[in-house]
């Protein structure tokens, strides 16, 4: 892989980030009833700064928590051996609520669809919300998030990396990368 640019650093993504969680709080009117769900592996740390940043603005800790779409996606072949689950973890009953969905880089949009089809096997929440740090484009579904950090056009053959430092040791950050 070829780096071609630094898409975010470290600042910008954190005000990325604050101005989601500005968002999430004014579409829902406050907090109550909020789940926040990172999607794993980047969704999780990214949904525990959303959820540290409503704390910071509105004195309001919400249940956060994670789900892994392993045996949700669409990709899976049927003569392939089953891939292990991963561990999923919702803080708490789901029917009802508003459950924002967190995740690093939206492309084609079938993450989020095993994501969605995942919180269902949990309960039926009132609304499933999607907030991402990167849309790419580029959907091979009807899905579009509800909160976004930043667009940014890619060609399909290039490829948006997302660093957290509980995952990757490197600082927060978004680089864009030629295969």
């Amino acid at each position: 892989m070829e780096f071609k640019s630094e898409i975010m650093t470290e600042a910008e993504a954190n005000r990325s980030l604050a101005r989601i969680t500005h968002e999430i709080i004014e579409r829902d009117h406050g907090t109550a009833g909020i789940v926040l769900l990172g999607i794993k592996r980047r969704g999780l740390p990214l949904a525990k700064r959303i959820a540290q940043n409503i704390e910071r603005f509105e004195g309001v800790s919400v249940p956060t928590g994670f789900i892994d779409v392993t045996l949700y996606r669409d990709d899976l072949t049927e003569t392939a051996d089953l891939p292990d689950a991963g561990e999923t973890h919702i803080p708490c009953p789901i029917g009802g609520r508003t459950v924002v969905l967190v995740d690093d880089v939206i492309f084609t949009g079938r993450t989020a669809r095993a994501a969605i089809e995942a919180v269902f096997a949990h309960g039926r929440p009132a609304m499933i919300q999607l907030a991402v740090l990167i849309d790419r484009g580029h959907r091979e579904l009807p899905i579009r998030p509800d909160f976004v950090g930043k667009n940014i056009p890619t060609a399909k053959h290039e490829l948006i990396a997302v660093t957290v430092p509980e995952i990757d040791g490197a600082p927060l950050g978004v680089k864009l990368f030629s295969r």
